[in-house]
């Protein structure tokens, strides 16, 4: 079984090396990073970390898709530039989709200095456990047939993993892996824990009660600020 890692980027020069070390693996065929327009040395950096370095237009969707055309491994793995994978992770998704699953995500640990982090990524981590629908900070995973089966991901400014996610558990059985993923709580950390946890939250619902995807990224752009 063979693994594409694809990582979608934007101004991550500070957190690319990383991610692209920790996603080295003897099952992993190619790593590839799909550039939305970085304006630091995001490319430069990850130049002589990846297989490929790709440009597609801005938006974490149409990355992913386009790193998807170019990937040739059995899996596609979506990784975020500020996520790095656990050791052990390759062989952990390959017992997964060998036992059944269809696709998953990892655990997530926050990384960060506020001591409430880890009880942030506790609920999220029971949440997505308990609903099966789960977000790209978590690396999601998916039998590149699957994928196909799905057309990706919709072309969609925000909630894109949401609702990937949802439309692939009607497929088959999600892997909920207890291996941890660590991403940056930067965005935590720079707008406020109860603020940032409440905001998502929101966003969430009101994406489950069909408000668009342009009025929530709008709304998110705006709480960022």
């Amino acid at each position: 079984m063979s693994i594409s890692v694809i990582v979608p980027a934007l101004d991550e020069g500070a957190e690319i090396a990383a991610a692209l070390r920790a996603a080295r693996s003897p099952q992993v065929v190619e790593i590839l990073v799909v550039d939305g327009g970085s304006c630091d040395d995001t490319v430069t950096i990850a130049a002589p970390l990846a297989d490929a370095i790709l440009t597609a237009s801005r938006g974490r969707a149409s990355q992913m898709n386009a790193g998807a055309v170019h990937a040739r491994g059995d899996v596609l793995l979506f990784l975020h530039a500020d996520t790095r994978l656990p050791a052990g992770f390759a062989a952990a998704v390959e017992d997964a989709i060998r036992g059944g699953a269809i696709g998953g995500r990892f655990d997530v640990a926050l990384r960060g200095a506020h001591p409430f982090l880890p009880v942030v990524a506790a609920l999220i981590n029971l949440r997505s456990r308990a609903t099966r629908i789960f977000t790209g900070d978590q690396a999601i995973f998916v039998r590149r047939d699957a994928f196909d089966r799905l057309g990706g991901f919709a072309a969609i400014p925000l909630m894109e993993d949401v609702d990937f996610s949802t439309r692939l558990r009607r497929l088959g059985t999600i892997a909920s892996l207890r291996l941890r993923v660590s991403t940056s709580a930067r965005r935590w950390e720079e707008h406020g824990l109860v603020r940032t946890v409440l905001l998502m939250w929101s966003l969430r619902l009101a994406f489950a009660c069909g408000v668009s995807p342009g009025r929530l990224a709008a709304r998110y752009r705006r709480e960022r600020r």
